[in-house]
């Protein structure tokens, strides 16, 4: 549904043929999502775009990206999750066996980041090209509710030109790797959503480039998201990715300093 103060004109009417390919999502609105339990009974979220292939592209399309699963957390919740659909269960907290009368895990983040850190130089966007982040022993580092870590602030592109997105996450292997965590923030540097235990799939090395896990999430700077904050959470750096058939498992430890690629998806 468009905004009371938006318009459409000839300017800015939207291409039929981009639309179907975005699965109908328009810019800036967000991306479509769904909740599911895992078999510890944690609660993910899967973000996704809607597959509007038609039969008369005989399924030679490449399918569309999928967003990796997480825990997800939002501003103004008092459990684990805001987001609603039309249609939800007012009971859906309960079911899930969510407190909503206790302050959100969120609000609990928020008292500890991240108002410091607009004083502090952000790294920029870059637009067509993977870009890097690295967490050594000379990187600016934060309390987190979650622990100590090095961070790195990133400013998301501008939501006039894109107003959701997604972002492609890498974490390269060098005697471990780094297992982040997100935080999205507000032009005052407040957290309106928080991404945590990210499922990343896992790519060995070959001859050309180094082993890597790797992730899809979104970000919506449509909905007010300007920053982006990647750190590290201590109960990550306490276990490690495990690869391979039961018969030869390989085990990858998870570390506190490492590198990060960043890539937004052009689709």
């Amino acid at each position: 549904m468009l905004a009371e103060d938006t318009e459409y004109t000839l300017e800015n009417y939207p291409d039929a043929g981009e639309l179907e390919q975005d699965g109908y999502v328009r810019p800036g609105d967000q991306q479509p999502y769904f909740t599911w339990r895992d078999a510890e009974g944690n609660v993910r979220t899967s973000y996704y775009r809607p597959d509007t292939r038609a039969d008369l592209h005989g399924g030679l399309m490449n399918p569309p990206v999928q967003m990796s699963e997480a825990s997800v957390y939002r501003a103004g919740s008092n459990g684990e999750r805001t987001d609603t659909v039309e249609g939800h269960d007012p009971d859906a907290f309960a079911i899930l066996g969510i407190d909503a009368g206790t302050e959100g895990f969120l609000d609990r983040f928020s008292a500890t980041c991240c108002a410091s850190m607009d004083e502090l130089s952000p790294q920029r966007w870059h637009t067509g090209r993977e870009f890097g982040v690295t967490f050594s022993t000379n990187s600016t580092t934060h309390s987190f509710l979650t622990g100590l870590s090095p961070y790195q602030l990133i400013a998301l592109p501008d939501p006039d030109q894109h107003g959701s997105l997604v972002i492609r996450l890498r974490t390269y292997e060098n005697s471990g790797v780094v297992v982040p965590s997100l935080v999205f923030l507000d032009e005052d540097m407040t957290p309106l959503r928080l991404v945590t235990d990210l499922v990343m799939e896992f790519t060995p090395e070959s001859w050309h480039r180094r082993g890597y896990l790797e992730a899809w999430v979104p970000a919506f700077p449509g909905h007010g998201e300007r920053w982006l904050v990647l750190f590290t959470r201590d109960e990550d750096l306490k276990n490690q990715t495990v690869i391979g058939t039961q018969a030869n498992p390989s085990k990858i430890p998870h570390i506190r300093h490492g590198e990060i690629g960043l890539m937004q998806v052009e689709e």
